[in-house]
């Protein structure tokens, strides 16, 4: 998949992490969108356009000033001039109040983005002038942390390789609450909906002129289960995330520290209520745990089964009735062998492999206790859907049962299991699995089918729906070749 870097590439002078820190700013800059009410595009030098658009984000706290995509386009004319002069200064300008959209007035700034003294690109920020009424504290507070970020982007301060990336869930946003502290850690300003966070909390108090971290520290109930990361969050010394839990509340923090040339001078904490989603969370937990433990009883349970079905053919006089136990024995041992492995994991497929890799050669030792056969493997069958396991490893045991026992005949021989992954001629993947022997190969004349072969076309063509052919082997023998598709339908 390309990415917004990949058109200039090309002509590029990056340092060693200069493209990953303008991948980085990219994918936290909407934060910044949102406390500048504006919308913010990033330019690069272009040998035929000037500027090219990389990327461009929209504010989610107001209407956005483009409608349209213009990623990948040219600078306009009217604006090129002040980005070449922030390009060249290092230095944040700005525009006079001028009607850069033909229907709305519009304040252009131009961010240069340096790193180790170069300059890598240029954000141009687009806020709509159009509205006369008097911005609110809030709006005043929100612009000026978004000045402070993206001086500090002039600096090469933000973004922060410390910051973190990954898609945790409940990552606070700007418009989930906002507390901007001091040096010091007091708290300068707080959004209404960090206010409300920290009632939630059981903080009553205005949070405002009082230390964050006292304050958080209070609501505390048990030291012992404490974030070791939240005292630098709450204090803003550190561009890390971290959580606090009172009263059946759960609160995300996210702080990002305020620096300039000499200093930090203070810091932003975004707060988010995640209550809910951790409720969620720990009701899949437990639903999980809960499937686990079910897939370990059923193979418990389905153990103790085939142990009754080994006692119960010990008193057996008949032969034939003490094979048949025994048979019926190891089909609930496979089945019970399928459960083990699904309770080790809850993904919506199964490491055939390993859990054939058991069953294989166990199935042509029971099947010939009193004769040496060689097993032999080949292909990987890869991660198939888990309601695949339980009917093909029953096939491939009965497969493997009939060529010990009807293939070899007594003697000692070899068994294949072959599989092969491919793709059909309409773009479906395939499963082909082939068991062959070396043994005396297929009757000349037609001959009944016993319960194990009517066991394995019924799951091939009922569970499976695939189709299974029966064929002499080159060298002697006989195979049997299974193929499926991946694809339920």
């Amino acid at each position: 998949m390309a990415i917004f870097t990949d058109p200039i590439r090309e002509h590029a002078d990056f340092g060693p992490g200069d493209a990953e820190w303008l991948h980085l700013l990219v994918g936290d800059w909407q934060m910044v969108a949102d406390l500048a009410f504006a919308d913010l595009a990033l330019w690069f030098p272009h040998p035929e356009h000037g500027y090219i658009a990389l990327a461009h984000v929209r504010p989610s706290t107001t209407h956005t000033v483009f409608h349209a995509d213009f990623v990948g386009e040219g600078i306009r004319s009217d604006l090129q001039p002040l980005v070449d002069k922030a390009w060249e200064s290092r230095t944040i300008e700005r525009s006079s109040e001028t009607n850069w959209s033909s229907d709305m007035a519009l304040r252009v700034e131009a961010v240069p983005m340096v790193r180790n003294g170069r300059t890598l690109a240029v954000v141009t920020s687009h806020m709509d002038l159009s509205s006369s009424r008097m911005p609110s504290r809030l709006e005043l507070t929100y612009r000026q942390c978004a000045y402070d970020l993206l001086r500090m982007g002039t600096l090469g301060l933000w973004p922060d390789f410390a910051s973190p990336t990954g898609s945790r869930r409940g990552a606070p946003r700007v418009g989930d609450g906002l507390i901007r502290l001091d040096a010091d850690g007091i708290v300068q300003y707080a959004s209404p909906n960090g206010v409300s966070a920290f009632r939630r909390l059981g903080d009553g108090e205005s949070l405002e002129g009082r230390s964050l971290a006292e304050v958080t520290a209070g609501l505390l109930k048990d030291r012992r289960m404490v974030d070791e990361t939240l005292p630098l969050v709450v204090t803003g010394r550190m561009p890390w995330r971290s959580e606090i839990e009172s009263r059946g509340v759960s609160l995300s923090l996210r702080a990002i520290p305020l620096r300039d040339e000499q200093q930090r001078f203070g810091a932003l904490v975004l707060c988010r209520d995640v209550s809910e989603l951790r409720r969620r969370e720990m009701e899949l937990v437990t639903k999980d745990a809960t499937i686990r433990e079910i897939h370990h009883r059923v193979k418990n349970n389905l153990q103790t089964v085939a142990a009754l079905l080994r006692m119960q053919s010990r008193r057996m006089v008949s032969d034939e009735a003490k094979q048949g136990l025994e048979q019926a024995m190891r089909r609930v041992a496979t089945i019970a062998l399928v459960h083990e492995t699904l309770s080790q994991g809850l993904t919506q497929s199964v490491d055939f492999d390993e859990l054939i890799g058991r069953q294989f050669r166990l199935s042509a030792e029971v099947a010939s206790p009193s004769q040496q056969v060689r097993t032999e493997r080949a292909g990987m069958f890869g991660e198939l859907p888990s309601d695949f396991a339980t009917p093909l490893a029953l096939v491939i045991n009965e497969l493997v049962t009939n060529a010990v026992e009807h293939g070899l005949e007594g003697r000692t021989g070899t068994v294949w299991l072959l599989a092969d992954r491919s793709e059909g001629d309409d773009g479906e993947e395939l499963l082909t699995v082939t068991v062959a022997d070396d043994g005396v190969g297929l009757p000349e004349t037609p001959h009944t089918e016993g319960l194990g072969l009517q066991i394995v076309r019924t799951l091939v063509m009922s569970e499976l729906g695939g189709t299974i052919q029966w064929q002499r082997r080159d060298g002697g023998g006989t195979a049997v070749q299974i193929v499926l598709s991946l694809i339920r339908r």
